[in-house]
């Protein structure tokens, strides 16, 4: 339930940064687009190694899979996780032929779940290694293999874009919105936390070991996410950095830079000095960047596991109900938004604090009544149907 809650504020804080124009009047940024940029859509991310490992927690079942299991069988899990990439990604090329104006992250989201193909049956700490790894190099990596690569065209991956897939391909891994390469990170570190979750086949249920799991989500939460902060706030006070930043950025001068470091950039930093590795800008993909948004998103699920465990009477199932169904939720915002309900001057329209309003608020009801219903959403209960007739159950072993 912890996870659904968590994954629920994950989409409400995307429907922040669709809705909310992130300069305000006085050329200041919006305050509650601040907190929400980049940080959502990273809990989204690593909310899915987290789902993955649940999903696949029989992989670890002592010796292999519980007695009769028919599913604790790796090739079995990589079909299945395949055909699901393939959907996803489907309705993500769908999604991007819309004139929503929101950078649409399921095909980013598609492909990452195949980053997870070679790692589904590494343990916490092998997979916490390989995050903290990922996070440390794969910016470095992706520094010098953009100049090498063909330039961000700025556009969301659709059907159209298939008449390029070089060019696709180059902004799905390195220089897109949510460059997979660097996005790796957050997969991994919530493969890790996933199996913390559901240990040697079941999901965690004894009360003493799921609050201090709670406790360490949280505490290294809180650090992974002040550090990068701290680090980046030293290193931007420096004139010698700022001048670097500014010169490798096109900005007119600091104050100006300033301003969109706080906005966000689109997938990726400047080329040019090293110093962008250290600093903190949302979407930037940055070594702070990426600790910063890791250690955000372990708080937020720290803080999830709590708030269910501390407020056991809460009718959770129903709070969270949108967080079971954000395929469907999240499909449906875009639709709007690229619908003539989107249109400039509508009440969904982007661009005021009533649309975000009116978004989560059918968003949450919607929620309440399939959980209520005890119904998947339409688009989870046809991935799970495509998913099983693609890929049927495996024999007994």
């Amino acid at each position: 339930m912890s996870v659904d809650l968590a994954r629920l504020l994950a989409l409400l804080g995307m429907f922040a940064s669709h809705l909310i124009l992130p300069l305000r009047a006085d050329a200041g940024v919006d305050g509650l687009f601040q907190v929400v940029a980049g940080r959502s859509s990273a809990l989204f991310a690593l909310l899915a190694g987290v789902s993955l490992a649940i999903v696949t927690r029989d992989l670890h079942a002592g010796g292999g899979g519980p007695a009769g299991s028919r599913t604790a069988n790796p090739a079995w899990h990589r079909h299945r996780l395949l055909v699901r990439a393939a959907a996803v990604g489907a309705v993500g090329l769908v999604l991007g032929l819309l004139d929503s104006g929101i950078a649409v992250i399921l095909v980013y989201y598609a492909v990452l779940f195949c980053c997870a193909l070679p790692v589904l049956t590494w343990r916490a700490p092998a997979l916490a290694a390989l995050a903290m790894t990922w996070g440390l190099v794969s910016p470095l990596l992706s520094m010098m293999a953009r100049p090498a690569l063909p330039s961000t065209t700025y556009q969301v991956p659709s059907l159209v874009s298939l008449r390029d897939p070089v060019q696709l391909l180059s902004e799905l891994l390195v220089t897109g919105y949510y460059p997979v390469l660097t996005w790796a990170t957050y997969l991994f570190a919530g493969l890790a936390v996933g199996r913390l979750l559901a240990p040697g086949g079941t999901v965690l249920s004894d009360a003493r070991v799921s609050s201090r799991l709670g406790a360490i989500l949280t505490l290294l939460g809180l650090l992974l996410a002040a550090v990068p902060l701290v680090v980046s706030r030293m290193l931007t006070g420096s004139e010698q950095v700022r001048q670097a930043l500014v010169e490798t950025s096109g900005a007119a001068s600091w104050t100006h830079l300033s301003v969109e470091l706080r906005s966000g950039f689109y997938g990726v930093h400047p080329e040019g000095t090293s110093w962008w590795l250290g600093v903190w800008v949302p979407h930037s993909g940055s070594i702070a960047d990426l600790a910063h948004t890791t250690g955000c998103a372990l708080l937020a699920l720290g803080l999830c596991w709590w708030a269910v465990r501390l407020l056991p009477r809460l009718p959770w199932q129903l709070v969270a109900g949108a967080g079971a169904m954000t395929l469907t939720l999240y499909t449906l915002h875009v639709a709007v938004l690229g619908s003539p309900w989107g249109e400039p001057g509508r009440a969904l329209a982007r661009g005021s604090q009533t649309a975000l309003v009116l978004h989560a608020a059918l968003a949450l009801m919607v929620g309440v009544v399939f959980a209520a219903l005890r119904r998947p959403g339409p688009l989870e209960h046809g991935l799970r149907w495509l998913t099983a007739v693609a890929v049927p159950r495996a024999p007994r072993g």
